[in-house]
């Protein structure tokens, strides 16, 4: 028997293991310059979702109500047309993160929007589904979110929950009361929603008088 034949497990040379760094995540500022979009880049998301593929209305629906209504991603996939009211024209949230339920009102463009949606998509439970009538998954919103941002030809990577924060710097710039916007936006901590107003430009508005 040779020696090879012979030797135990333990003597055996072991295979060398490479060591490999994994490299670390960029922060988002290398990514992009800020976390929000302004109203027009938003505007011009939706133009592009709309004009990009057979779901284009569907799409571009998910990018107004995600703004308007200052929606996480999770939240999004998970409306329901229960919670939409369309005679009266409102939109129950639910929110997650043990954040604050809240009914908002449906404006003009988002009722025709949705009336669109349910007659293209009927008898969904899900307000955003796929071909296969299953809602859709938050991955695919970010997909659908990405695209768009470069169909926009938008400067930086844009994301869902940007859409969330353009609500709150939004309505702080517009001058909404800083509790109103925590109620919109479902925060249990203020501190949450004074992000948007610390940024809000109306604040410098008197400093100059020339």
């Amino acid at each position: 028997m040779s020696n090879q034949a012979g030797s135990r497990p333990q003597d055996r040379p072991r295979p060398l293991v490479e060591k490999r760094k994994v490299p670390r995540r960029r922060t988002n500022v290398a990514y992009r310059s800020r976390e929000y979009l302004l109203d027009k880049e938003v505007t011009a998301l939706m133009t592009a979702a709309a004009h990009c593929g057979r779901h284009g209305a569907r799409d571009a629906t998910l990018i107004l109500l995600a703004y308007r209504h200052g929606l996480r991603v999770s939240e999004l996939v998970s409306l329901r047309w229960d919670q939409v009211d369309l005679p009266q024209g409102l939109l129950h949230v639910a929110r997650l993160k043990r954040g604050l339920p809240s009914v908002h009102p449906l404006r003009g463009p988002e009722l025709r929007a949705l009336r669109r949606l349910q007659r293209e998509y009927p008898e969904t439970a899900y307000l955003f589904v796929s071909e296969r009538k299953a809602p859709l998954t938050t991955d695919a919103v970010r997909k659908i979110v990405g695209r768009a941002g470069r169909l926009a030809a938008l400067p930086f990577p844009v994301h869902p929950h940007m859409l969330r924060h353009a609500t709150g710097y939004k309505l702080a710039n517009d001058g909404q009361d800083t509790r109103a916007i925590q109620q919109y936006l479902g925060h249990r901590n203020i501190q949450h929603t004074t992000r948007y107003t610390e940024l809000a430009s109306d604040r410098f508005k008197d400093f100059w008088h020339d």
